[in-house]
């Protein structure tokens, strides 16, 4: 229903802190997205250091400045560790989110609880009927993390590189499902 958020809302998890980014979480920002362990499941993969700062600028005077999607900063303990979005996308006719863990937050639940805030927001917040991810098709960490939220392979896109990247959504009854699991146990 709605696609433009008035302003990007603050979400908060059990460990997690989703909020806008401010000019001080540039090098943070910068060296999230240079970590080439991250990178390479964004995007294109790994841009120059140029780029990502451009990127950085961007999501003050473009995305937060017209209001266009909603942009967070994810925070552990006040420390910048990670990059999370939800926005409308033609790839998938609808909304996408994306999510990025610093390494050293990796292997310990923090992407399906980073997930499942943004998904939820989508839902709750943004009223969307479904959510969808794209996946490069070698990221098994995220397929099944997604998996696991409810989401399910739709199809897939092969890109001019030859490489496959995977669409997945997840509608409204499928994340109500995981909740209800999680409630139970």
């Amino acid at each position: 229903m709605t696609s433009t958020p008035a302003s990007t809302p603050t979400l908060r998890t059990e460990r997690l802190l989703l909020e806008r980014y401010t000019p001080e979480d540039e090098e943070g920002f910068v060296a999230l997205f240079q970590d080439t362990r991250v990178s390479r499941w964004m995007g294109d993969g790994t841009a120059s250091e140029a780029d990502d700062r451009a990127l950085f600028g961007r999501i003050f005077t473009k995305v937060y400045a017209e209001q266009r999607f909603d942009v967070w900063a994810v925070r552990r303990d006040g420390r910048l560790v990670g990059h999370a979005e939800i926005k409308p996308t033609d790839e998938v006719a609808g909304h996408e989110i994306i999510y990025a863990l610093a390494p050293e937050a990796w292997g310990s639940g923090l992407g399906l609880e980073l997930a499942r805030a943004i998904v939820a927001h989508g839902f709750d917040t943004l009223e969307l009927s479904e959510v969808h991810a794209t996946v490069a098709a070698p990221n098994t960490a995220s397929l099944a993390l997604l998996e696991k939220m409810g989401f399910e392979h739709v199809r897939d896109i092969t890109e001019d590189d030859g490489s496959t990247t995977r669409v997945l959504t997840c509608v409204q009854e499928s994340l109500d499902e995981i909740r209800d699991d999680t409630a139970r146990k």
